[in-house]
């Protein structure tokens, strides 16, 4: 894959030279490269290429025609790991109309924010949710969208919701020129404090993310995956639907992850990628069914947004022998991918989240705005086609994390003499214990390798002599028996002394946000 350079954005960016014009046309290319090949699997739906992409042009043109959608209109999705998720998300990039993907397991307040704030003409939603939307609705909390389109069953709606099968009605839509640089999804951030910021996804940044997978992961149209993730996710969505698409392979798609059923559909369905967060992976490994199948199939294991332990990444390379693993970092702001751990990488880095993905440019920066040398550990700037070009109708915000091109990550991360990037902390979750700076995430990558530790969190905990003293929360393996001073030894034997943790609380679950992020601040708050 070539890389030239060309202004996007009003930012001067690596881009790859052959790619897609825009999300309906990469569609359009598979569709016609691998006509009859499975695209999508949900449950007892099997849908070829062909038939997506007639679909896809179907609920298009009725978008446009009958419900009088245009190019950058808002159409939001309060929609569940489906294939109409996946249809509605072409059919708004076939039209130029902006997809808002709303968390599911959002509050009334939080999705009524988003609703208004994008200004989303359409929503479709679940019937599961329908009782959710029909309190708004009573309270006129979303008072600027037109329509309500239920998908399922419509006798369980009270009022006004038109039938999901009214946009697939034989239409076909005008033609219409949609840029690579037109916003392609808005994707609210989920933030710990404050309100949730919009994320603005262009075609052009979808594109070079499934491209960088492609190129990296060596994807291809008899590549395979498993969604288990929600598609309202970036990883989900781009991460394993949209590359998978790209590439011409097959998404099998959970409606909801239970254990069980994940283990068996790798299995039965020959899958060859695995894309989830390392929990899953240590449930799946655990659970009484794993040995019960076996998993030839499986090439690529993939994983992020939380540390993985040695024992668990000890196990998927005995569990699934054939398999590479890939560790990766990304964000909403980067449309997934920023880093990812190439084929072949040295054991000693197993650490690390990879290298920076071939059109990102990436540095460190101290707390005075300094490059930092190789090794030192400042916060981390990501360029590249595949960054958000801002937030919507958020300058403030804007002007605050998007300088000269380059996102503001908040995150802690040193880069090696090799260019492989290393996650040490989130800026505001660094611990400062009398002077020595702890960063959170080395000491929970210590706890998550103790055998008898499910998920570990440390804070900064008050403290009247050093202002601050390491406090860990422990979520304990099922069956097993684990008390303060075994976790303290563990650390002692690895770490030095001041990262040791002072207090040690277990508790059966971490506080997490709709997206799946532990919540500091609810933990300090306890």
């Amino acid at each position: 894959m070539k890389i030239v350079t060309e202004n996007h954005f009003n930012r001067t960016i690596k881009v790859f030279k052959d790619r897609p014009g825009n999300l309906m046309e990469m569609l359009e290319k598979t569709k016609a490269a691998f006509p009859d090949k499975e695209a999508l699997v949900s449950q007892n739906e099997r849908l070829t290429y062909r038939e997506l992409y007639d679909r896809v042009e179907s609920i298009a043109g009725n978008l446009h025609y009958s419900y009088g959608i245009r190019k950058g209109d808002r159409v939001a999705l309060l929609v569940g790991n489906t294939i109409e998720f996946v249809l509605l998300v072409f059919a708004c990039a076939r039209i130029g109309a902006i997809v808002v993907t709303l968390n599911t397991r959002l509050q009334e307040t939080e999705l009524s924010y988003m609703i208004t704030h994008s200004g989303a003409d359409i929503l479709l939603l679940d019937d599961e949710f329908i009782d959710t939307v029909e309190n708004m609705r009573s309270k006129s909390m979303i008072q600027n969208v037109k329509h309500f389109f239920l998908i399922g069953d419509v006798k369980a709606s009270k009022r006004d919701y038109l039938p999901f099968e009214m946009l697939e009605q034989k239409e076909v839509p005008p033609q219409i020129e949609v840029s690579e640089d037109d916003p392609l999804f808005i994707m609210y951030t989920s933030g710990t404090t404050g309100l949730p910021k919009g994320a603005i996804g262009s075609h052009l940044g979808v594109i070079h993310s499934v491209m960088n997978y492609e190129f990296i992961l060596k994807s291809n149209h008899k590549t395979k995956t498993l969604i288990a993730i929600p598609l309202f996710h970036v990883t989900g969505l781009i991460g394993q639907l949209l590359h998978m698409i790209k590439v011409g392979g097959t998404s099998v798609i959970m409606r909801k992850y239970k254990t069980a059923e994940y283990i068996r559909l790798i299995s039965e369905e020959k899958i060859t990628f695995l894309f989830s967060v390392p929990t899953i992976y240590v449930m799946v490994l655990s659970h009484p069914d794993f040995s019960k199948y076996a998993y030839h199939s499986v090439t690529t294991i993939a994983y992020g947004g939380a540390p993985m332990s040695e024992e668990t990444i000890s196990g998927l390379q005995k569990a699934f022998p054939g398999a590479s693993l890939h560790n990766a970092y990304g964000a909403t702001e980067t449309s997934s991918p920023a880093t990812i751990m190439p084929l072949g990488y040295p054991k000693e880095k197993i650490r690390s989240v990879g290298l920076p993905v071939p059109v990102a440019e990436v540095k460190i920066l101290s707390e005075n705005g300094e490059p930092c040398e190789a090794g030192e550990v400042g916060e981390l700037l990501i360029k590249g086609p595949m960054v958000v070009e801002g937030y919507w109708d958020n300058e403030k915000a804007n002007r605050r994390s998007f300088v000269d091109g380059y996102w503001y990550s908040g995150d802690l991360a040193k880069i090696d003499k090799d260019g492989y990037v290393y996650i040490m902390d989130r800026i505001k979750d660094m611990i400062n214990r009398g002077g020595e700076k702890i960063f959170s995430v080395e000491v929970e990558n210590i706890l998550y390798n103790h055998p008898k530790v499910l998920e570990a969190a440390v804070i900064g905990f008050p403290d009247k002599i050093f202002g601050e003293i390491v406090k860990a929360f422990i979520v304990p393996k099922e069956k097993t028996e684990i008390d303060e001073e075994e976790i303290k030894q563990f650390v002692r034997e690895r770490l030095a002394d001041y990262k040791v943790p002072a207090v040690v609380e277990f508790i059966s679950e971490l506080p997490r946000n709709p997206g799946g992020k532990i919540i500091k601040a609810k933990l300090k708050e306890m």
